[in-house]
């Protein structure tokens, strides 16, 4: 198992680290003084009051907090409505089980949890909404109730929420666009890590060819995933913000433009990297100028995004026109960077001018939103069968609560809850997000509850722990994106405040430790269950996803020399760079699992994989340089031959029966024996895995001396 990066926010080429980090961008203290304003009222209501039902209420807002995920406020609404009223009927329908004996509420609960761990399906909203609907399942089961006492807490619990629902969506409302804004404004920032470290790359010391070759492929793997991650990330963002805002706000549509814009700023920074990997001291030493500037450009860029300044500024107009003058510069003074700095001048000052032809209104062209039934129901019917993880995922859940929820409930213990609410949250559908989730949950509320401890020496009266939540509430909620572990340990003394308000003259002590002690015990209970409970190792689904990046860069390959030969238009690559991107993305994802699990025996061909993921990606890097590098760009009768070969080898690869004969002849160094030695290493690798013979002898006609 590999060491996390417990303080580490960004690219890492290690696919076998866990993705423990720490991003302080993400901090939010209004959201968190928000948050903390929404419990503090209903706690000090019921201090002056003595009403015990309020805090089901503040448990209610507390919850509903967590639930909204930001966005436009036509879509947070009904989730949160519906938090309320699910939680609601929750909180009474269980509560009044409860008296029905074990046999009768644990079934029921089961089958609740199996539903809320399923929603994952609909996406991440749901699942956050349907996470917190697993803690009301269980903590509603704590006591029996009266149809008349259930009638209260629903009703106390639905104000808790609506109070939450008032302040976040009137009285205290944060821009609907900033969430859109803030991930488009974190796209640039990673391009301009990417940027940052292809400089460290052309300025270093040389080294060994095979070390070079490995730095290289380090850099492809980190920091194209992390940027296609963002780019994807706020794409999705903000054509959720177009759809609901509609197509006349112009606020929506020039964050898509960006959007695109970066999309494109991202290929040409593709294509930059590919032509430095083999270029000489004056094109590096140019380049080392030119790097240092787009550097500031895109910083520049991702803090105005995020600051929402308008391009209208006249001084902010005049900064940027002055770093693309000079970016333009150093690329005219170079034959072998012009091309691809003439594009990214071209996109860039789309992104940071919003300058584009006239009339043009992105949300135009945009599919419409599905209706509500279809999006219910497609996910329901893709994923309603054994072989979806999510359905498996949902089982292993349920099954895992049962003998938990009996534990929690036979203990007597008033804090066992937390026992089958760490185990539920901590399971996910594969074992290394298992293990990352029970690795920051554990440790951030051991963390939190030596503060929480802490603070009992501090807080000895009713009144002192109202008043120290709100601080407590304000750290959590602001923290909640920064890091899951931090978030956790923050979140850990808030909850024993509360616990303490519900059950006056319990040590602190006491509930840190029994809500440590539960926590441990859950999330190693997680571990084990996902390993026990139809596990679904991850070498299985690794194929799979190899061969859809196989396909998706073979779709890549064929549409990039079709437009080189005039048979299509060249808008057509936008959509396949895209779909290739996001095709390796999803196979490091998977490979990254593989590393993470503990199956050693199963990891015979991840070598094999790891091959095939960095060919990939520089195979790619080569194809975004041909739309910037004409002179790189074969004749049309060579070109014509290799795009028949190389269909028949990206098949040979995804088929396994070894590469074709009658590959085009070729220069040693040109562009395409770049591609074809990225095709020869794939083939190599997949060999080697499967224990198939050796590819045939090549003639010296057919050789291919080609750098690393």
């Amino acid at each position: 198992m590999s060491r996390p990066r417990l303080l580490q926010a960004g690219p890492d080429a290690n696919l076998a680290h866990l993705p423990v980090s720490l991003d302080l961008r993400a901090l939010s203290v209004a959201e968190g003084v928000r948050a903390a304003l929404s419990v503090a009222v209903i706690v000090a209501a019921n201090e002056w009051a003595d009403f015990p039902p309020l805090s089901e209420a503040a448990l209610a807002a507390l919850l509903t907090c967590l639930c909204d995920a930001g966005g436009p406020i036509r879509r947070r609404v009904p989730a949160l409505l519906a938090f309320a009223a699910i939680g609601a009927s929750l909180t009474a329908g269980l509560g009044l089980l409860r008296s029905a004996g074990l046999a009768v509420v644990v079934p029921c609960a089961c089958l609740v949890i199996f539903c809320t761990s399923f929603a994952r399906i609909w996406g991440q909203s749901a699942m956050q909404v349907s996470n917190l609907l697993t803690v009301v399942t269980v903590l509603a089961m704590d006591r029996a109730i009266s149809l008349d006492h259930a009638g209260v807490l629903a009703a106390s619990f639905v104000g808790g929420s609506l109070w939450a629902l008032l302040l976040t969506m009137v009285i205290w409302r944060l821009h609907p666009f900033r969430p859109a804004r803030r991930a488009v404004a974190e796209v640039f920032r990673r391009m301009g890590v990417l940027a940052g470290d292809l400089s460290g790359l052309i300025t270093a010391s040389p080294t060994l060819p095979a070390q070079v070759s490995e730095a290289w492929a380090d850099h492809a793997r980190g920091h194209r995933r992390h940027v296609r991650d963002g780019i994807e990330n706020a794409r999705t963002l903000v054509l959720d913000t177009v759809r609901a805002r509609g197509p006349s706000s112009s606020r929506a549509n020039q964050t898509l433009i960006q959007v695109e814009a970066a999309d494109q700023v991202f290929g040409a920074l593709i294509a930059l990297s590919d032509v430095l990997e083999f270029a000489g001291p004056a094109t590096r030493a140019a380049a080392a100028r030119l790097l240092h500037t787009l550097r500031l450009l895109l910083a520049a860029i991702a803090d105005d995004t995020g600051a929402d300044l308008p391009a209208t500024d006249a001084g902010r107009r005049a900064m940027v026109e002055r770093l693309l003058d000079i970016l333009a510069g150093i690329g005219r003074s170079d034959a072998a960077l012009a091309g691809v700095t003439e594009a990214l001048v071209d996109r860039l000052r789309v992104a940071a001018l919003l300058t584009t032809r006239a009339g043009l209104l992105p949300s135009a062209d945009l599919p419409g939103a599905a209706g509500w039934r279809d999006r219910l129901m497609r996910p329901l019917r893709a994923n309603l069968t054994w072989s979806s993880a999510s359905f498996r995922h949902a089982v292993r859940a349920a099954v895992a609560a049962g003998p938990a929820l009996v534990i929690t409930l036979l203990s007597g213990n008033a804090y066992a809850h937390w026992l089958t609410i760490t185990l539920v949250l901590t399971l996910q559908p594969f074992f290394a997000l298992t293990w990352q989730k029970a690795l920051e949950r554990i440790v951030g509320t051991v963390l939190g509850g030596v503060v929480a401890a802490g603070l009992g020496l501090l807080v000895s009266s009713p009144l002192a722990t109202a008043a120290a939540l709100f601080p407590l509430a304000v750290t959590a909620f602001a923290v909640r994106y920064v890091s899951f572990g931090l978030f956790m340990a923050c979140m850990t003394p808030l909850v024993v405040l509360l616990s303490e308000i519900g059950s006056p003259g319990e040590s602190q002590w006491v509930i840190a430790g029994m809500r440590a002690l539960y926590t441990v015990l859950g999330g190693t209970l997680a571990v084990l269950g996902c390993a026990v409970l139809w596990p679904s190792w991850e070498p299985g689904r690794l194929n799979r996803e190899q061969r859809g990046a196989l396909e998706a860069h073979a779709t890549y390959v064929g549409t990039e020399l079709a437009v080189l030969l005039g048979e299509q238009p060249a808008a057509a690559l936008d959509a396949v760079r895209r779909a290739a991107g996001v095709a390796s993305n999803n196979f490091e994802a998977s490979l990254a699992r593989a590393l993470q699990e503990p199956r050693r025996a199963a990891r015979v061909g991840l070598e094999s994989a790891m091959v095939v993921d960095a060919a990939l990606r520089r195979l790619a890097g080569r194809l975004s340089s041909f739309q910037h590098d004409p002179a790189s760009v074969p004749g049309a009768a060579e070109l014509a031959a290799w795009r028949d070969w190389l269909r028949l080898a990206f098949q040979a690869l995804v088929d396994g029966t070894g590469l074709p004969p009658g590959q085009p002849r070729h220069e040693p160094s040109s562009a395409m024996a770049r591609i074809a030695r990225q095709i020869e290493l794939m083939d190599g690798a997949l060999r080697r895995e499967e224990g198939r013979a050796p590819a045939p002898a090549r003639s010296a006609e057919q050789s291919l001396p080609l750098p690393p």
